[in-house]
């Protein structure tokens, strides 16, 4: 059998050889020999084909996971490899017109006259629910869900003092739900507003770090949203029959699929899927939330949630929740009802509210 060393094979596929040793080590693209004495790498020149279907997939900007599962596919069925690849641009597609939407906000927004007064004119009205429960296992309820004329919040605590850790996160941010916030200064607000919340979970978990809480939360200018996020409670938007995750989770899971390491289905099933890295906690570190502008729409639908819904609810089920034209109140409940019938292992707590013109 022709073989080719590592340099060889890394011109003829135009996959780096640091490349080729990742892949080695995520096991999407194994040497057919390692020489015993010195490791050095040695491809079969039938590997080709899938190296340069591996080169392709990165260039086309697809993740390490979702690459190892088209090769998966291609050993058995090159039709199915080809769905799964279509399937991923239909999501690449649908996320950048999210995008496309807050890229023409932005440049309207920087080409506004600073010196206006800032405040929004095309105004529009939020319709919204809000509901906590316990779930069928959890002794306690440690969630708080908070909905308001310009606040939506989720916050999932955690630790001996879990519940009052959430309550108090949400509590700090309630000042905002009053005041007049001009679109333009509304993430620098916010930002402060969340160095608040922290301070006080701190002072309920008087400097513990087992003690903390997730926050995710929408503020409402009158025609735009302004969202911060830390932990794994979400976001989600519901636009035109399509449902997109706003937030991305501060676990260690998460980033284990991020850097190709693991498989988004098995993310789901893994040991350590609620080791959060960021939280507002006890500990005198301080976590640097996500927080984003977005520009709604009339008909636009947000949820937030904890984990005890995205956690047993597939997110197939949570759109055609969502996308049942009911009310608010009868949509939340509706989703914590979903959850309770997946088990209920969680508290679960949900947020809805719908974009409407007046």
């Amino acid at each position: 059998m022709a073989m080719l060393t590592i340099g060889a094979f890394s011109k003829a596929c135009r996959l780096s050889p640091k490349a080729l040793r990742l892949y080695d080590e995520l096991d999407l693209l194994r040497p057919a020999r390692v020489d015993p004495d010195t490791g050095y790498r040695y491809y079969a020149a039938g590997q080709l084909e899938r190296a340069r279907l591996v080169a392709w997939l990165r260039r086309l900007g697809m993740p390490l996971a979702e690459i190892r599962q088209v090769c998966r596919l291609h050993d058995r069925d090159s039709t199915a490899a080809a769905r799964e690849i279509q399937a991923y641009w239909a999501r690449v597609e649908a996320q950048t017109a999210v995008r496309r939407d807050l890229a023409a906000f932005l440049v309207d927004h920087l080409m506004t006259d600073p010196h206006g007064p800032g405040k929004d004119t095309a105004m529009l009205e939020l319709r919204y629910s809000a509901h906590s429960d316990t779930g069928r296992v959890r002794p306690a309820n440690q969630d708080t869900a908070y909905a308001g004329r310009r606040l939506l919040a989720v916050a999932d605590g955690f630790g001996a003092a879990g519940a009052p850790a959430s309550s108090a996160a949400v509590e700090a941010l309630r000042f905002l739900d009053t005041d007049d916030i001009p679109a333009g200064g509304v993430l620098d607000v916010l930002e402060d507003a969340i160095r608040g919340a922290e301070q006080a979970v701190r002072d309920v978990a008087d400097g513990s770090d087992d003690i903390g809480t997730t926050l995710t939360a929408l503020l409402w200018t009158g025609s735009r949203l302004a969202l911060v996020h830390i932990g794994d409670s979400r976001a989600y938007l519901l636009r035109d029959g399509e449902l997109f995750r706003i937030t991305h989770d501060h676990t260690m899971v998460q980033s284990m699929v991020d850097e190709g390491r693991l498989a988004p289905e098995e993310a789901a099933s893994h040991p350590q899927r609620a080791l959060l890295l960021k939280a507002l906690t006890g500990g005198g570190t301080t976590a640097t939330p996500d927080l984003r502008l977005h520009d709604p729409r009339p008909g636009d639908r947000y949820l937030l949630c904890s984990d005890g819904l995205s956690g047993v609810v597939p997110e197939h089920r949570v759109r055609e929740l969502l996308a049942t034209p009911v009310s608010p109140d009868e949509t939340v409940q509706a989703l914590v009802g979903a959850a309770d019938e997946a088990g209920g292992p969680d508290n679960v707590s949900c947020v809805v509210a719908d974009v409407v013109e007046p």
